[in-house]
């Protein structure tokens, strides 16, 4: 447990932020962003930093355990700051692509999802929260 409570913890406190910033900016409260991708901070960052964090102190920073936890967080900062934004921005030109179209000529296509990944500063601020929360429990 003591291996799993660090990323819970930074995970909750990602998604509480990420609920109160979105409704503080929409004026309502929006629980949608719990089921979206995107947005700040990175609570996947958030729960990698505070896996990798809590193996590094408890089972030490030259443990295999560690190296294979580090190397997977960042592989998900990386995944979550570049392929999945830039999956996003080509899904934004799409749309307008499509819209496009439905004007000239009446296709219909469904709209992508824009918001996918994150920008290094949300990643930065999740990982930052799991590492916090990793060194404080």
């Amino acid at each position: 447990m003591k291996y799993l409570l660090a990323p819970i913890v930074a995970w909750t406190i990602c998604q509480v932020a990420k609920v109160t910033l979105t409704s503080m900016r929409q004026h309502r409260l929006n629980l949608r962003v719990l089921a979206e991708t995107g947005g700040m901070p990175s609570s996947h960052s958030a729960i990698v930093a505070g896996l990798a964090t809590a193996i590094g102190k408890y089972a030490g920073v030259t443990s295999p355990q560690f190296a294979i936890a580090l190397i997977f967080s960042f592989v998900v900062m990386y995944d979550a700051a570049g392929l999945r934004r830039a999956a996003g921005r080509q899904a934004a030109v799409l749309n307008r692509l499509v819209e496009d179209l439905v004007h000239m000529r009446g296709v219909q296509e469904p709209v992508l999802r824009e918001l996918l990944g994150h920008t290094p500063f949300e990643v930065l601020v999740g990982a930052g929260i799991g590492i916090g929360v990793g060194l404080l429990l």
